[in-house]
Order: structure tokens, then C-alpha cells, then sequence
């Protein structure tokens, strides 16, 4: 697998930040196309028409910014993005896989932990480069062969859609990102299911993941050890089904948690793919 597929998921550690004030720059907006596909929009040099720093050190300046609330953990966003070194070198993008736009989850470590703080100073609409300071980015360690250690990322992102769930069950938000619509054959009880899982708390990203021994889980709903919110969500779900599912606390583990992977009272995060639904 790309190394670029690594680097969305690896593990990593949440970090809080105080900040101080937007300062406005008084320069002409620039004219973007919003719903560019153009890989080439985010090499551009645009006027920067507000800046922030964080108390941490990460950086944000701003070439266009969107209207509304900010962005909060719990929302599912559609980016356009790519990291770059101080020296240019692009690490990291959805055109590297050649997508005009991923889904990112906020607050759940899909990324390093300044991409988590930066996506809740943005808005849907926003573009801007952000500086990511080494601490918050691959820090020491950095990626073997790709980022240096204590290397600075440059992430230059677009915010250009807050996705509303495809389905609500008891609270348990269902996006379905991917869907095969020649399979008709839907989980229920008379139905087993073969599927990949990834699962993320707040405070630990990724503590289940069934693609490092490539095992995935096989499941009657006649079973037990799914927590309830993921059990109702998987039902009508079909063969190759894409879907990050986020289940409220109260249909997981609630204010008990689960040994040092989820704390009490977390939300748990699933990013999903159904293997295949077959009959029992």
C-alpha cells in the first residue's frame, strides 16, 4: 500500500492549544474557482487575507475565507489538500491517489494532531496554508524515507463541504462514501458479513485495526462484542460499502470506557469496508 495511505492513519496523540486573535489583512480577495478540480489551484500564490497563530505555534493564512460556524470535532468534511516540506516537496495529497476531494472526521487522529486543532479554527469554504509545527506533525520520529525528523509540514487545504450523514440510527451518524449499486443483497439477520474496521477514539486513534494482520470480521447479528451503536449501523449495509460511522458514547462504551483505549464518555469513530454479505 502507498506510504501516502499510512500517513492518513497512523496513530496520534491529541494536543490542546490556547489562541490569540484572527488579524485581518487588508488585501483584495483573490478569485478562486471553489469547485476547481484542478490539482494546480493549490501550488498557486494568492493574496492572504487574514492570519492566526496559535499559542502552539501552528500558523494559519488564510487566501479565502467561507461563512458560518467553525468546523468542531464530530464533523465529516470533504478537503482538498496537500502537505508539503519547507523545501516544497509534496508529501502527502489526495491527487497523489487521484481524488478531487477525501472525507477527513474531525477530532478522532486521522491525521496529526495540528490538523485536528487547525480543521476547528476553519469554516466550510475556507482556503489556507497552515504551518504545522514539527511537535504537532511526525515530530522526532518523522516518516522513514519520506519527512525528516523535526521536519515543519506545510498543509494547504479547502474546505469544501460539510457532509451530512447518510443515515441517523438512535444516534449513530452512517456516511456511506462508496457504494456498489448492482449489490442488492442487504445485512440482516438471515445474513452474515465480512468486514475491514479501523476504530478511533478521541484519545486513541486506531487502537482496532483489522487490516495489519488483514483478518476482518466476520459477524451474525445473532453475535455478541460489537458495541450497539455499530451493530445497528452495519444493518442494510451491502458488499463493498464504504462508511465512516460515528457512534455516540451512549451506544458504546458510555462512562465505563474500555481499558485505556476509550475514556469514559468518548465517542468512537469506524471507518468501514464491507468485504461481503452473504446468506447463511
Amino acid at each position: 500500500m502507498k506510504k501516502l495511505i499510512g500517513i492518513l492513519v497512523l496513530v496520534l496523540i491529541a494536543a490542546s492549544c490556547d489562541t490569540s486573535g484572527v488579524k485581518t489583512v487588508n488585501q483584495p480577495k483573490p478569485k478562486l474557482e471553489a469547485n476547481s478540480k484542478d490539482s494546480n489551484l493549490l501550488d498557486g500564490e494568492y493574496p492572504i487575507v487574514a492570519k492566526k497563530k496559535l499559542e502552539n505555534g501552528l500558523k494559519i493564512e488564510w487566501f479565502e475565507k467561507g461563512t458560518g460556524a467553525n468546523l468542531k470535532s464530530g464533523d465529516l468534511v470533504m478537503i482538498d489538500y496537500k502537505v508539503k516540506l519547507k523545501d516544497g516537496k509534496v508529501v502527502d495529497g489526495n491527487h497523489m491517489i487521484h481524488r478531487t476531494a477525501i472525507p477527513f472526521l474531525i477530532g478522532f487522529g486521522m491525521q496529526t494532531a495540528g490538523w485536528d486543532i487547525a480543521l476547528k479554527e476553519l469554516k466550510v469554504g475556507d482556503f489556507a496554508k497552515i504551518l504545522i509545527p514539527s511537535p504537532l506533525a511526525r515530530g522526532e520520529k518523522g516518516i522513514e524515507g519520506l519527512i525528516p525528523a523535526n521536519a515543519d509540514n506545510f498543509l494547504i487545504i479547502r474546505i469544501i463541504e460539510n457532509k451530512k450523514p447518510t443515515r441517523v440510527v438512535e444516534g449513530t451518524k452512517v456516511w456511506v462514501l462508496e457504494e456498489n449499486k448492482r449489490n442488492k443483497l442487504k445485512f440482516n439477520e438471515k445474513c452474515e458479513m465480512a468486514f475491514h474496521a479501523m476504530a478511533s477514539s478521541p484519545s486513541s486513534a486506531m487502537f482496532v485495526n483489522t487490516y495489519r494482520n488483514n483478518e476482518p470480521f466476520r459477524y451474525k447479528l445473532t453475535d455478541h462484542g460489537l458495541v450497539p451503536g455499530l451493530r445497528n449501523a452495519l444493518i442494510n449495509a451491502k458488499k463493498s460499502d464504504r462508511m465512516f460511522i460515528l457512534v455516540p458514547s451512549s451506544e458504546a462504551y458510555g462512562s465505563a470506557g474500555y481499558l485505556d483505549f476509550v475514556k469514559p464518555n468518548e465517542d468512537l469513530f469506524y471507518n468501514v469496508l464491507v468485504m461481503d454479505v452473504s446468506k447463511i
